[in-house]
Protein backbone atom coordinates (compact mmCIF):
# COMPACT_ATOMS: atom_id res chain seq x y z
CA UNK A 1 0.00 0.00 0.00
CA UNK A 2 1.68 3.55 -1.14
CA UNK A 3 0.87 6.21 0.86
CA UNK A 4 1.46 9.77 0.07
CA UNK A 5 1.48 13.27 1.49
CA UNK A 6 -2.10 14.05 1.47
CA UNK A 7 -4.69 15.05 4.74
CA UNK A 8 -6.34 12.08 3.87
CA UNK A 9 -3.23 10.11 4.90
CA UNK A 10 -5.00 9.89 8.09
CA UNK A 11 -7.33 7.40 6.95
CA UNK A 12 -4.48 5.35 5.58
CA UNK A 13 -4.12 3.23 9.22
CA UNK A 14 -7.94 2.23 9.06
CA UNK A 15 -7.88 0.94 4.92
CA UNK A 16 -4.36 -1.26 6.19
CA UNK A 17 -6.80 -2.70 8.91
CA UNK A 18 -9.34 -3.39 6.62
CA UNK A 19 -7.14 -5.45 4.53
CA UNK A 20 -5.27 -6.96 6.81
CA UNK A 21 -8.73 -8.26 8.77
CA UNK A 22 -9.70 -9.40 4.45
CA UNK A 23 -6.86 -11.76 5.19
CA UNK A 24 -4.04 -9.67 3.03
CA UNK A 25 -0.77 -9.41 4.06
CA UNK A 26 0.26 -5.74 3.69
CA UNK A 27 3.32 -3.92 3.45
CA UNK A 28 3.47 0.56 3.53
CA UNK A 29 5.60 2.10 1.26
CA UNK A 30 5.69 6.10 1.64
CA UNK A 31 6.55 9.27 0.78
CA UNK A 32 8.59 11.77 3.05
CA UNK A 33 5.39 14.12 3.11
CA UNK A 34 3.41 11.05 3.52
CA UNK A 35 5.17 11.09 7.45
CA UNK A 36 3.89 14.18 8.47
CA UNK A 37 0.31 13.23 8.30
CA UNK A 38 0.35 9.64 9.56
CA UNK A 39 3.66 7.74 11.78
CA UNK A 40 5.78 5.25 10.77
CA UNK A 41 4.71 3.39 13.95
CA UNK A 42 1.31 3.11 13.38
CA UNK A 43 1.63 1.89 10.09
CA UNK A 44 4.07 -0.85 11.26
CA UNK A 45 1.59 -1.68 14.34
CA UNK A 46 -1.55 -1.86 12.13
CA UNK A 47 0.46 -3.93 9.23
CA UNK A 48 2.91 -6.22 11.38
CA UNK A 49 5.66 -5.32 8.80
CA UNK A 50 8.44 -2.33 8.40
CA UNK A 51 7.66 0.87 6.85
CA UNK A 52 9.31 1.25 3.36
CA UNK A 53 10.46 4.45 3.45
CA UNK A 54 13.78 5.77 2.07
CA UNK A 55 15.40 4.42 -1.09
CA UNK A 56 18.69 3.99 0.19
CA UNK A 57 18.24 3.11 3.69
CA UNK A 58 20.86 0.83 5.03
CA UNK A 59 18.33 -1.13 7.27
CA UNK A 60 16.26 -1.96 4.49
CA UNK A 61 16.14 -5.79 3.79
CA UNK A 62 17.29 -5.78 0.43
CA UNK A 63 19.49 -3.07 -1.13
CA UNK A 64 16.80 -3.07 -4.05
CA UNK A 65 13.87 -3.15 -1.79
CA UNK A 66 11.95 -1.52 -4.77
CA UNK A 67 12.40 -4.89 -6.68
CA UNK A 68 11.79 -7.03 -4.03
CA UNK A 69 8.36 -5.65 -2.94
CA UNK A 70 6.84 -5.59 -6.24
CA UNK A 71 8.03 -9.19 -6.45
CA UNK A 72 6.06 -9.83 -2.98
CA UNK A 73 3.10 -8.03 -3.65
CA UNK A 74 0.22 -9.11 -5.44
CA UNK A 75 -1.36 -6.16 -5.68
CA UNK A 76 -0.57 -2.30 -4.86
CA UNK A 77 -3.15 0.32 -4.03
CA UNK A 78 -2.13 4.18 -3.58
CA UNK A 79 -4.48 5.83 -0.92
CA UNK A 80 -4.28 8.95 -0.88
CA UNK A 81 -2.93 9.24 -4.26
CA UNK A 82 -1.69 13.14 -4.32
CA UNK A 83 -1.30 15.71 -7.93
CA UNK A 84 2.33 14.82 -7.28
CA UNK A 85 2.82 11.14 -6.98
CA UNK A 86 -0.06 10.75 -10.41
CA UNK A 87 2.23 13.43 -12.41
CA UNK A 88 4.93 11.07 -11.26
CA UNK A 89 3.46 7.87 -12.15
CA UNK A 90 2.79 9.53 -15.93
CA UNK A 91 5.53 10.23 -16.47
CA UNK A 92 7.63 7.85 -15.67
CA UNK A 93 9.75 9.70 -12.47
CA UNK A 94 11.27 7.41 -10.32
CA UNK A 95 13.19 9.79 -7.54
CA UNK A 96 12.00 8.43 -4.24
CA UNK A 97 11.10 5.21 -2.63
CA UNK A 98 7.64 4.89 -3.45
CA UNK A 99 7.79 5.95 -7.52
CA UNK A 100 10.22 3.87 -7.51
CA UNK A 101 8.75 0.84 -6.42
CA UNK A 102 5.31 2.19 -8.62
CA UNK A 103 7.48 2.55 -12.16
CA UNK A 104 8.61 -1.22 -11.77
CA UNK A 105 5.43 -2.69 -10.68
CA UNK A 106 3.59 -4.65 -13.01
CA UNK A 107 0.34 -6.38 -11.34
CA UNK A 108 -2.87 -5.04 -10.54
CA UNK A 109 -2.46 -1.22 -9.50
CA UNK A 110 -5.12 0.97 -7.93
CA UNK A 111 -5.08 4.84 -6.99
CA UNK A 112 -7.31 6.32 -4.62
CA UNK A 113 -6.94 10.28 -5.72
CA UNK A 114 -7.46 13.19 -3.32
CA UNK A 115 -6.92 16.40 -3.18
CA UNK A 116 -8.60 19.87 -3.83
CA UNK A 117 -11.42 20.09 -6.28
CA UNK A 118 -9.51 23.10 -8.70
CA UNK A 119 -6.06 20.40 -9.01
CA UNK A 120 -8.62 17.40 -9.52
CA UNK A 121 -10.22 19.58 -12.53
CA UNK A 122 -6.93 20.87 -13.68
CA UNK A 123 -6.42 19.81 -17.61
CA UNK A 124 -2.43 18.28 -16.45
CA UNK A 125 -4.45 16.25 -14.09
CA UNK A 126 -7.56 15.01 -15.90
CA UNK A 127 -5.09 14.01 -19.03
CA UNK A 128 -2.47 12.25 -16.32
CA UNK A 129 -5.08 9.82 -15.35
CA UNK A 130 -6.45 9.23 -18.08
CA UNK A 131 -2.85 8.26 -19.36
CA UNK A 132 -2.68 6.44 -16.33
CA UNK A 133 -5.60 4.25 -17.55
CA UNK A 134 -4.66 3.71 -20.77
CA UNK A 135 -2.22 1.72 -19.13
CA UNK A 136 -4.30 -0.45 -17.25
CA UNK A 137 -4.08 1.26 -13.69
CA UNK A 138 -7.61 0.97 -11.80
CA UNK A 139 -8.64 4.49 -10.69
CA UNK A 140 -10.83 4.42 -7.87
CA UNK A 141 -13.03 7.69 -8.15
CA UNK A 142 -12.73 10.30 -5.28
CA UNK A 143 -16.30 11.02 -3.90
CA UNK A 144 -17.82 15.14 -3.19
CA UNK A 145 -17.55 16.20 0.61
CA UNK A 146 -15.94 18.56 2.63
CA UNK A 147 -11.97 19.48 1.83
CA UNK A 148 -9.63 19.93 4.29
CA UNK A 149 -8.85 23.27 2.83
CA UNK A 150 -12.59 24.26 4.01
CA UNK A 151 -14.60 24.13 1.43
CA UNK A 152 -17.25 21.55 -0.40
CA UNK A 153 -16.73 19.61 -3.70
CA UNK A 154 -15.00 16.44 -5.50
CA UNK A 155 -11.68 15.47 -4.41
CA UNK A 156 -12.22 13.58 -1.35
CA UNK A 157 -10.65 10.19 -1.18
CA UNK A 158 -13.30 7.29 -1.24
CA UNK A 159 -13.81 5.76 1.97
CA UNK A 160 -11.45 3.07 3.08
CA UNK A 161 -14.03 0.72 3.43
CA UNK A 162 -15.29 1.10 0.06
CA UNK A 163 -11.69 1.31 -0.95
CA UNK A 164 -11.10 -2.46 0.28
CA UNK A 165 -14.36 -3.41 -1.26
CA UNK A 166 -13.34 -2.28 -4.60
CA UNK A 167 -10.03 -4.05 -4.26
CA UNK A 168 -11.68 -6.92 -3.12
CA UNK A 169 -14.07 -7.00 -6.01
CA UNK A 170 -11.70 -6.56 -8.91
CA UNK A 171 -9.06 -8.69 -7.43
CA UNK A 172 -11.75 -11.38 -7.02
CA UNK A 173 -12.92 -11.35 -10.50
CA UNK A 174 -9.48 -11.26 -11.71
CA UNK A 175 -8.48 -14.74 -10.45
CA UNK A 176 -12.07 -15.91 -11.55
CA UNK A 177 -10.54 -14.76 -15.54
CA UNK A 178 -6.68 -16.81 -15.06
CA UNK A 179 -6.51 -19.14 -17.80
CA UNK A 180 -9.63 -18.08 -19.08
CA UNK A 181 -9.39 -17.33 -23.00
CA UNK A 182 -11.07 -14.94 -25.36
CA UNK A 183 -11.47 -14.08 -29.18
CA UNK A 184 -11.33 -10.37 -30.12
CA UNK A 185 -11.88 -9.13 -33.87
CA UNK A 186 -10.98 -5.58 -33.89
CA UNK A 187 -9.84 -3.23 -37.18
CA UNK A 188 -11.40 -3.31 -41.13
CA UNK A 189 -11.33 -5.06 -43.24
CA UNK A 190 -10.20 -4.64 -46.83
CA UNK A 191 -12.33 -6.18 -50.10
CA UNK A 192 -9.78 -6.67 -52.65
CA UNK A 193 -10.93 -4.68 -56.04
CA UNK A 194 -7.83 -4.86 -58.08
CA UNK A 195 -4.23 -5.39 -57.39
CA UNK A 196 -3.92 -1.54 -55.99
CA UNK A 197 -7.59 -0.93 -55.45
CA UNK A 198 -10.26 -1.98 -52.01
CA UNK A 199 -13.63 -1.60 -50.47
CA UNK A 200 -12.63 -0.55 -46.48
CA UNK A 201 -13.72 1.52 -43.79
CA UNK A 202 -12.54 4.19 -41.34
CA UNK A 203 -12.08 1.78 -38.90
CA UNK A 204 -8.55 1.88 -36.39
CA UNK A 205 -8.91 -1.02 -34.26
CA UNK A 206 -8.48 1.17 -31.44
CA UNK A 207 -11.06 0.07 -29.46
CA UNK A 208 -10.30 -3.92 -30.12
CA UNK A 209 -6.60 -2.99 -29.30
CA UNK A 210 -7.72 -1.50 -25.88
CA UNK A 211 -10.20 -4.39 -24.99
CA UNK A 212 -7.45 -6.98 -25.67
CA UNK A 213 -5.01 -5.01 -23.33
CA UNK A 214 -7.28 -4.86 -20.71
CA UNK A 215 -8.24 -8.43 -21.10
CA UNK A 216 -5.09 -9.37 -20.89
CA UNK A 217 -4.01 -7.19 -18.03
CA UNK A 218 -6.68 -9.44 -16.42
CA UNK A 219 -5.67 -12.86 -16.78
CA UNK A 220 -7.16 -13.81 -19.64
CA UNK A 221 -5.55 -15.24 -22.94
CA UNK A 222 -6.32 -13.45 -25.32
CA UNK A 223 -6.62 -14.29 -29.47
CA UNK A 224 -6.83 -11.43 -31.12
CA UNK A 225 -7.55 -11.29 -34.76
CA UNK A 226 -6.97 -7.66 -36.48
CA UNK A 227 -7.27 -6.33 -40.03
CA UNK A 228 -5.27 -3.93 -41.15
CA UNK A 229 -4.12 -1.61 -38.55
CA UNK A 230 -0.93 0.35 -37.53
CA UNK A 231 -1.77 -0.41 -34.24
CA UNK A 232 1.24 -2.93 -31.96
CA UNK A 233 -0.34 -5.07 -29.35
CA UNK A 234 1.92 -5.18 -26.00
CA UNK A 235 0.87 -7.97 -23.71
CA UNK A 236 2.32 -11.22 -23.57
CA UNK A 237 -1.01 -12.80 -22.66
CA UNK A 238 -1.92 -11.77 -26.46
CA UNK A 239 -1.75 -13.97 -29.48
CA UNK A 240 -1.83 -11.55 -32.57
CA UNK A 241 -3.38 -13.10 -35.50
CA UNK A 242 -3.06 -10.54 -38.71
CA UNK A 243 -6.11 -10.73 -41.48
CA UNK A 244 -6.71 -8.80 -44.22
CA UNK A 245 -10.51 -9.86 -45.94
CA UNK A 246 -13.78 -10.54 -43.92
CA UNK A 247 -13.37 -13.98 -45.41
CA UNK A 248 -9.49 -14.45 -42.98
CA UNK A 249 -11.24 -13.12 -40.68
CA UNK A 250 -14.28 -15.81 -40.75
CA UNK A 251 -11.46 -18.57 -41.00
CA UNK A 252 -9.30 -17.18 -37.74
CA UNK A 253 -12.30 -16.65 -35.72
CA UNK A 254 -14.26 -19.91 -36.42
CA UNK A 255 -10.97 -21.44 -35.76
CA UNK A 256 -10.32 -20.81 -32.35
CA UNK A 257 -13.82 -19.68 -30.90
CA UNK A 258 -14.50 -23.32 -30.10
CA UNK A 259 -11.37 -23.36 -27.50
CA UNK A 260 -12.18 -19.78 -26.36
CA UNK A 261 -14.18 -19.37 -23.40
CA UNK A 262 -15.62 -15.89 -24.52
CA UNK A 263 -15.18 -13.73 -27.77
CA UNK A 264 -15.90 -10.26 -28.35
CA UNK A 265 -16.55 -9.28 -31.81
CA UNK A 266 -15.46 -5.44 -32.14
CA UNK A 267 -14.35 -5.21 -35.99
CA UNK A 268 -15.93 -3.47 -38.48
CA UNK A 269 -16.25 -6.07 -40.83
CA UNK A 270 -17.15 -5.64 -44.89
CA UNK A 271 -20.70 -6.62 -44.96
CA UNK A 272 -20.22 -6.89 -49.34
CA UNK A 273 -16.98 -7.55 -51.45
CA UNK A 274 -16.64 -7.47 -55.54
CA UNK A 275 -17.55 -10.66 -56.90
CA UNK A 276 -14.45 -10.61 -58.81
CA UNK A 277 -11.23 -9.88 -57.96
CA UNK A 278 -8.40 -8.87 -60.66
CA UNK A 279 -4.67 -9.62 -60.13
CA UNK A 280 -3.67 -6.81 -62.04
CA UNK A 281 -4.91 -2.93 -62.46
CA UNK A 282 -8.16 -2.50 -63.86
CA UNK A 283 -7.53 1.22 -66.21
CA UNK A 284 -10.02 2.82 -67.81
CA UNK A 285 -10.37 2.15 -71.64
CA UNK A 286 -11.28 5.91 -72.31
CA UNK A 287 -12.24 9.39 -70.48
CA UNK A 288 -15.81 8.33 -71.13
CA UNK A 289 -15.61 4.78 -69.32
CA UNK A 290 -18.19 3.79 -66.15
CA UNK A 291 -17.10 1.03 -63.81
CA UNK A 292 -19.71 -0.94 -62.25
CA UNK A 293 -19.07 -3.23 -59.40
CA UNK A 294 -21.08 -5.82 -58.44
CA UNK A 295 -20.93 -7.31 -55.22
CA UNK A 296 -21.70 -10.09 -52.92
CA UNK A 297 -22.59 -10.84 -49.25
CA UNK A 298 -19.53 -11.76 -46.94
CA UNK A 299 -19.89 -14.45 -44.49
CA UNK A 300 -21.48 -13.30 -40.89
CA UNK A 301 -19.11 -14.00 -38.27
CA UNK A 302 -20.98 -13.10 -35.34
CA UNK A 303 -24.15 -15.04 -36.67
CA UNK A 304 -21.79 -17.49 -37.06
CA UNK A 305 -20.42 -17.84 -33.79
CA UNK A 306 -23.92 -17.43 -32.10
CA UNK A 307 -24.64 -20.79 -34.35
CA UNK A 308 -21.40 -22.04 -32.99
CA UNK A 309 -22.27 -21.16 -29.02
CA UNK A 310 -21.82 -23.60 -26.11
CA UNK A 311 -23.45 -23.85 -22.63
CA UNK A 312 -20.54 -21.51 -20.65
CA UNK A 313 -19.55 -19.62 -23.91
CA UNK A 314 -19.88 -16.14 -23.34
CA UNK A 315 -20.37 -13.98 -27.28
CA UNK A 316 -20.44 -10.09 -27.39
CA UNK A 317 -20.71 -8.16 -30.48
CA UNK A 318 -20.85 -4.52 -31.49
CA UNK A 319 -23.51 -2.37 -33.33
CA UNK A 320 -22.85 0.83 -34.80
CA UNK A 321 -26.01 2.59 -35.66
CA UNK A 322 -27.64 5.76 -37.26
CA UNK A 323 -30.90 5.78 -37.00
CA UNK A 324 -33.20 3.60 -34.08
CA UNK A 325 -30.21 2.79 -32.66
CA UNK A 326 -31.49 0.72 -29.62
CA UNK A 327 -34.21 -0.90 -31.39
CA UNK A 328 -31.61 -2.09 -33.95
CA UNK A 329 -29.03 -3.21 -31.61
CA UNK A 330 -31.68 -5.40 -29.61
CA UNK A 331 -32.69 -6.82 -32.47
CA UNK A 332 -29.02 -7.73 -33.49
CA UNK A 333 -28.46 -8.76 -29.96
CA UNK A 334 -31.60 -12.02 -30.25
CA UNK A 335 -31.02 -12.36 -33.65
CA UNK A 336 -27.83 -13.69 -33.43
CA UNK A 337 -27.50 -15.07 -30.17
CA UNK A 338 -24.98 -12.96 -28.13
CA UNK A 339 -24.99 -12.16 -24.56
CA UNK A 340 -24.79 -8.72 -24.62
CA UNK A 341 -24.07 -5.71 -27.26
CA UNK A 342 -22.24 -2.97 -27.60
CA UNK A 343 -23.88 -0.36 -29.38
CA UNK A 344 -22.57 3.11 -30.97
CA UNK A 345 -24.27 5.72 -32.16
CA UNK A 346 -23.05 8.02 -35.06
CA UNK A 347 -24.88 10.84 -33.50
CA UNK A 348 -22.79 10.85 -30.31
CA UNK A 349 -19.54 13.79 -31.29
CA UNK A 350 -16.28 12.15 -30.24
CA UNK A 351 -17.46 8.50 -30.68
CA UNK A 352 -16.75 6.18 -33.01
CA UNK A 353 -13.99 5.42 -35.90
CA UNK A 354 -11.21 7.62 -35.34
CA UNK A 355 -11.30 8.83 -32.40
CA UNK A 356 -9.66 8.09 -29.05
CA UNK A 357 -12.44 8.53 -27.12
CA UNK A 358 -16.12 6.46 -27.47
CA UNK A 359 -19.44 6.90 -25.95
CA UNK A 360 -21.29 3.09 -25.76
CA UNK A 361 -24.52 1.43 -24.38
CA UNK A 362 -24.38 -2.02 -23.25
CA UNK A 363 -27.08 -3.69 -23.66
CA UNK A 364 -27.53 -7.65 -21.64
CA UNK A 365 -29.97 -10.64 -23.41
CA UNK A 366 -31.58 -9.99 -19.51
CA UNK A 367 -32.37 -6.54 -20.78
CA UNK A 368 -30.18 -4.55 -18.30
CA UNK A 369 -29.17 -1.11 -20.14
CA UNK A 370 -26.42 0.68 -19.24
CA UNK A 371 -25.66 4.03 -20.90
CA UNK A 372 -21.92 5.57 -21.14
CA UNK A 373 -20.38 8.82 -21.04
CA UNK A 374 -18.32 9.72 -23.57
CA UNK A 375 -14.50 8.79 -22.11
CA UNK A 376 -10.59 7.34 -23.53
CA UNK A 377 -11.29 3.86 -25.61
CA UNK A 378 -9.12 2.63 -22.88
CA UNK A 379 -12.01 4.16 -19.93
CA UNK A 380 -14.61 2.13 -22.06
CA UNK A 381 -12.54 -1.26 -22.41
CA UNK A 382 -13.01 -1.54 -18.71
CA UNK A 383 -16.36 -1.11 -18.45
CA UNK A 384 -17.26 -4.15 -21.15
CA UNK A 385 -14.48 -5.92 -19.92
CA UNK A 386 -15.90 -5.62 -15.99
CA UNK A 387 -19.12 -6.45 -18.00
CA UNK A 388 -17.45 -9.75 -19.48
CA UNK A 389 -16.42 -10.65 -16.89
CA UNK A 390 -19.71 -10.67 -14.37
CA UNK A 391 -21.16 -12.73 -17.20
CA UNK A 392 -18.13 -15.54 -17.64
CA UNK A 393 -17.97 -16.29 -13.85
CA UNK A 394 -21.48 -16.04 -12.77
Amino acid sequence: MGITGGIAAYKAPMLVRLLVKAGAEVTCAVTEHALQFVTELTLETVSGHRVYKDLFDRQNPHSTEHISLKDWGDAMVVAPATANIIGKMASGIADDALSTLLLSFRKPLFLAPAMNTQMLESPALKRNIEMLRADGVNIIESTSGELACGTSGDGRMEEPENIAKALEETLTANSRCNGKRVLITAGPTYEKIDAVRFIGNFSTGKMGFALAEELALRGFEVVLVAGPTHLTAHHPNIERIDVTSAREMYDAATTHFPSCDAAILSAAVADFRPDHQADYKIKKQSDSDDMTLHLVQNPDILATLGKMKHDGQVLAGFALETDNELENAKKKLTKKNLDFIVLNSLHDKGAGFGHDTNKVTIIDRNGSITVGELKSKQAVAIDIADKLAALISS
